[in-house]
């Protein structure tokens, strides 16, 4: 089966990503991740953690048939269906038979802040709020501004080609994020740098 679309960002920067799920995550769990875009970050992860139970999810319908393809090329028993998610909705899987809220160890969320209007922020932090277990975790990836940290010359000219697509994109500083998650008991407990400039986050819910 031919797999459909191909990120080259995701592809160079999984590893790095997974060597720091690794260190962060406890050995089992189940994950959702928001924004899987074309599932490559999904495959990755679900293969190296077996015993994690991963959802990936989109708000692109498109994509998730290139998710369901890739699931469906790579046979990994762990890694789900993908789901229609659109952070901005009220209530994330609403299509749940049962009407339920599932909830999840952790959240993951790769690069997808800087190119969504701020006010998905907030509702990132609302929904994983409410899809955390107590002590449950958000994790954050990508590329993000700070008040003690010079602004790398790359992300200042990503910063400028963001705003050339859509006024409403932007690299977030890291400070609003902390005060965003604070609202729906969120704190920031880890920060790692990563290659290329960006950060991985990690937010912890309060019990």
């Amino acid at each position: 089966m031919q797999v459909p679309d191909f990120s080259p960002a995701a592809e160079r920067n999984k590893q790095a990503i997974l060597d720091k799920l690794l260190q962060v995550l406890p050995e089992t769990g189940h994950m959702l991740e928001i924004a899987s875009g074309t599932g490559q970050h999904a495959v990755w992860f679900a293969q190296a953690m077996p015993l994690w139970t991963w959802q990936p999810t989109d708000h692109a319908s498109n994509a998730l048939c290139t998710i369901a393809a890739r699931l469906a090329h790579h046979g990994l028993g762990n890694l789900k269906q993908p789901r229609l998610l659109d952070v901005m909705s009220e209530h994330w899987l609403a299509d749940d038979a049962q009407n339920t809220q599932p909830l999840f160890d952790a959240v993951f969320c790769a690069n997808m802040l800087h190119i969504a209007p701020w006010a998905t922020c907030a509702a990132l932090m609302r929904g994983a709020s409410r899809h955390l277990h107590a002590n449950g975790m958000l994790i954050t990836y990508g590329p993000y501004l700070e008040d003690e940290v010079s602004t790398s010359p790359g992300n200042l000219a990503f910063i400028q080609s963001l705003r050339e697509q859509n006024p409403s994109w932007g690299i977030r500083r890291r400070e609003d994020l902390e005060q965003q998650a604070a609202a729906y008991a969120l704190r920031l407990t880890q920060r790692h740098p990563m290659p290329a400039n960006n950060l991985l986050l990690v937010w912890q819910r309060n019990p």
